[in-house]
């Protein structure tokens, strides 16, 4: 992921106005949810929680005339639909799908309360991505959309994962081409089924040489299906 996203580091200058003194750790919690029941817990005892069975702490909302684009993307990692707020977020569990190890994806995993010199504070970061390294805490936000209030949410979210081992990181966006050769792939990653054995009937087409795609698939039964499997 370090070859292909685009990192803010500019909130780490904010950890002067946390409030890091001996025990902070215990004072600082996250809210988690498991099913309906929210269940807090200090940030030093971050590492004992059963993430995997945690669902998120915000629900997703859709409605008419909303600014921000929300949804459900499959990964093939988990063999199931995640969902996500934004564009920016989807192209992250994209990437993520075919470049992070991934093994699990928890969107909004837990509500962070943390504390400043000026008074208490809360953060639910994007994503919990639990990887076959180590678990990797992430926030998603464009670059030219982080701020003030966020550099220091982003700086109390890195000391929480740090205090547990976790990574941390704030995706501002993609490295050039990165987007656009996911979007690419990520079309043919989910494996078809082929009740009409169009597998088979593409490659005995084939089998005397290369073809014009059209004149391929139009030696298939159903051609239309066959144009679906042929580029996936």
């Amino acid at each position: 992921m370090g070859d292909l996203a685009r990192f803010h580091g500019g909130f780490a200058r904010c950890r002067e106005s946390l409030n890091l003194e001996a025990g902070w750790s215990d004072r600082w919690s996250a809210t988690w949810r498991f099913g309906r029941t929210p269940v807090a817990c200090s940030v030093r005892n971050l590492g004992e929680v059963e993430v995997a069975r945690s669902r998120p702490v915000r629900r997703f909302a859709w409605r008419t005339g909303q600014w921000h684009r929300p949804g459900l993307e499959y990964l093939v990692s988990t063999d199931r639909h995640h969902g996500f707020e934004s564009f920016e977020e989807e192209q992250l569990l994209l990437v993520s799908d075919f470049a992070a190890d991934l093994v699990e994806a928890l969107a909004q995993p837990f509500r962070l309360r943390f504390l400043t010199s000026g008074g208490a504070g809360e953060h639910t970061p994007d994503f919990l991505l639990l990887t076959e390294s180590a678990p990797w805490l992430v926030d998603v936000r464009p670059a030219g959309r982080v701020r003030p209030e966020d550099q220091v949410r982003f700086a109390a979210s890195a000391e929480a994962a740090l205090a547990v081992g976790w990574n941390y990181s704030v995706v501002t966006g993609w490295r050039e081409h990165v987007v656009t050769t996911v979007d690419t792939l990520c079309a043919g990653r989910r494996a078809l089924s082929d009740p009409l054995g169009l597998h088979d009937q593409l490659l005995a087409a084939a089998e005397a040489g290369p073809l014009p795609f059209g004149d391929l698939v139009e030696q298939c039964s159903v051609p239309a299906v066959a144009r679906a499997h042929a580029v996936h």
